[in-house]
């Protein structure tokens, strides 16, 4: 159990712009060859977006790309026609395939915070797609099939236990308040990447939590 602390991540974006951008994973500029991916994971951004700030049209490909919003409203607009506002506890996947290009703003009047992991497909090029699931209740795995992972979304009470979901591979982002596993504690941006199947639980600490959890193989 690899833990990575949320003060750890590199900082990027473009503050003249309004845009804070917090990477768990090499990116951009970035590069850390130790630390380019985590099974199918190979970026997960928390995106601070001031209001009217965003960014301009711009293209992917080759890449499953889901969005959860923690507070604010995320506008999407892409090449395929999509336009979809985007808010808390909904899910977005944009699967770019052999190409898709799209805008992402904040066209609120308060401050956008969202976060962004991109996974790498199992088998690249076709035709792209998209998905917005309104309001994913916390019993409802979400499928990114394109790159065989699972997401499970849990909002914990205070004292709450949850099992974390057996894998080869587990990747779990604290998205709000503290959660413990075992004898480690973690805070909002926190992470643990997991390896090797087994069980383990986590317990909200200290009030109620959130937490994104990814069931990935080997």
């Amino acid at each position: 159990m690899d833990v990575r602390r949320g003060d750890s991540r590199y900082r990027g974006g473009d503050a003249g712009r309004g845009i804070e951008t917090l990477h768990s994973f090499s990116f951009g500029s970035y590069y850390d060859p130790d630390n380019l991916r985590f099974g199918a994971l190979i970026a997960c951004n928390e995106e601070r977006l001031e209001p009217g700030a965003g960014f301009d049209e711009h293209p992917h490909s080759h890449t499953e790309i889901v969005t959860w919003v923690i507070s604010g409203e995320l506008t999407h607009r892409d090449s395929a026609g999509h336009e979809t506002v985007v808010r808390p506890g909904d899910v977005q996947r944009l699967s770019a395939a052999g190409g898709v290009r799209h805008v992402e703003r904040n066209d609120a009047a308060v401050p956008l915070v969202f976060l962004q992991m991109w996974l790498a497909p199992l088998e690249p090029g076709g035709e792209p797609s998209y998905e917005t699931v309104r309001g994913i209740a916390d019993s409802t795995p979400y499928a990114v099939v394109g790159a065989g992972a699972m997401l499970h979304v849990r909002r914990l009470s205070p004292g709450e236990r949850t099992a974390v979901p057996e894998a080869k591979l587990g990747y779990v982002h604290v998205v709000r308040g503290e959660v413990r596993s075992g004898d480690v504690e973690l805070a909002a941006g926190d992470a643990l990447r997991i390896t090797g199947e087994g069980e383990s639980e986590l317990v909200a600490v200290g009030g109620a939590a959130e937490v994104l959890m990814w069931e990935m193989g080997g």
